[in-house]
């Protein structure tokens, strides 16, 4: 078997949603063992959220849940109940880390936060996911992603400016969370291993999306003395249909329009005075893009991004989800990976977000609710089979 990075990593994951699987999900994917503890006959609440193939609900087969969920182990375990949370601890005495985003009031009322659990294992490393952080009057607030690019002021900046804001879809700012959670759980783990104390992360979602656009917001306000508005979202020039899809023009430099020029093999267009100037060329742009439209209808996306890199001309192609798969850089790299699973068959989903070269990415499946009760409550923590058939009968696991 390939070594990867971190093997021997014991990571218990006591989340749901976004932010808290996906931190658990790159820390999966890079080799640590993962277990999910979910409730019985409910599971993590992404199991419920589509897709779903044949547009058929199934718990086992959500795109959401499998997706965020790679590579894990999944053990069914009902916190509600004491002997659940014995268990629990029990799990979190041989754990490396735990992540859990359940809110600060949550943790403590069940007795699995920090402060209980570091008395059974003092070189933890627990990650705490929430929307506002463990501390302050919004700790135990709910949050959805639409609240905090709301309350990041970032919203604020985005849309056209005789309208409402207008935020982008998906959940960017759970990710964003997730993303943060892996990278200081890794620098815990770097530091435990030198001093082999643990200690308690606090990942906030609305204070690590506030690091990702600091130039929208905070420090523009502040050095340019102005609050920015909403001054609509644009690509320049448009994105104008080809053979196959969509191309997306930036020209706005003289330099750029005689690149263009050349590029569709016209440079009388250099020449005719309504098109001199930038200003100019914005007045006729009418003009100028059903000349575009007109010489790119038996173009490809790929022949005419090579042919504009070449001119150093600033040209994307713009593919929907179905073409993006297909894409030759992602071919050529491998990007996107086929798994299997037992219930949703046989999906390609998207690949490593960074390479390893000696201790790689790995591509595994998501697992069933409570797959692995028998790995986990037998074979690790040394309850018998009786026992987990008592624990099934009281509603434990």
């Amino acid at each position: 078997m390939v070594e990867t990075a971190l093997d021997g990593i014991s990571v218990l994951e006591l989340c749901s949603g976004i932010s808290g699987p996906y931190c658990a999900k790159i820390l999966a994917d890079y080799g640590a063992d993962v277990v999910k503890v979910e409730a019985p006959g409910l599971g993590d609440g992404s199991r419920s959220a589509g897709p779903f193939p044949h547009d058929e609900p199934n718990a086992e087969a959500s795109g959401l849940f499998l997706y965020l969920n790679t590579n894990k182990k999944s053990v069914a375990l009902n916190l509600e109940s004491p002997a659940g949370r014995r268990l629990f601890r029990q799990m979190a005495a041989l754990a490396d880390v735990v992540v859990e985003n359940l809110g600060p009031a949550t943790t403590g009322r069940l007795g699995v936060d920090y402060e209980t659990l570091k008395e059974v294992n003092s070189g933890l490393v627990m990650t705490s996911l929430s929307a506002f952080g463990q501390s302050g009057p919004y700790c135990d607030c709910k949050a959805t992603d639409l609240t905090v690019w709301a309350l990041s002021g970032i919203l604020y900046e985005c849309g056209e400016a005789d309208r409402e804001p207008l935020k982008i879809g998906s959940e960017q700012t759970e990710y964003v969370a997730g993303l943060y959670g892996a990278l200081a759980t890794l620098a815990a783990l770097f530091r435990r291993g030198r001093s082999g104390a643990g200690q308690h992360l606090d990942v906030s979602s609305w204070e690590a999306f506030n690091t990702t656009e600091p130039y929208m917001t905070l420090l523009v306000s502040q050095m340019g003395g102005y609050v920015r508005k909403r001054a609509g979202i644009h690509w320049p020039w448009g994105i104008l249909p080809c053979k196959d899809g969509y191309v997306g023009f930036f020209f706005p430099t003289q330099v750029y329009w005689e690149s263009l020029c050349v590029l569709m093999e016209m440079p009388e267009l250099r020449d005719r005075p309504e098109y001199e100037t930038p200003l100019m060329r914005d007045q006729h742009a009418g003009e100028i893009n059903s000349i575009i439209t007109a010489w790119l209808k038996d173009k490809t996306m790929e022949e005419v991004f090579h042919a504009a890199q070449e001119l150093r001309l600033p040209l994307t192609p713009v593919p929907d989800m179905a073409q993006i798969a297909d894409l030759p850089q992602h071919r050529a790299r491998g990007y996107f990976v086929e798994i299997d699973h037992p219930v949703a068959g046989r999906l390609t989903y998207p690949g490593a977000m960074f390479g390893l070269d000696e201790t790689p990415w790995r591509a595994g499946r998501a697992p069933l609710l409570g797959e692995h009760n028998h790995e986990v409550y037998v074979d690790r923590l040394g309850y018998t089979n009786d026992d987990l058939a008592t624990l099934r009968h009281d509603g434990v696991i």
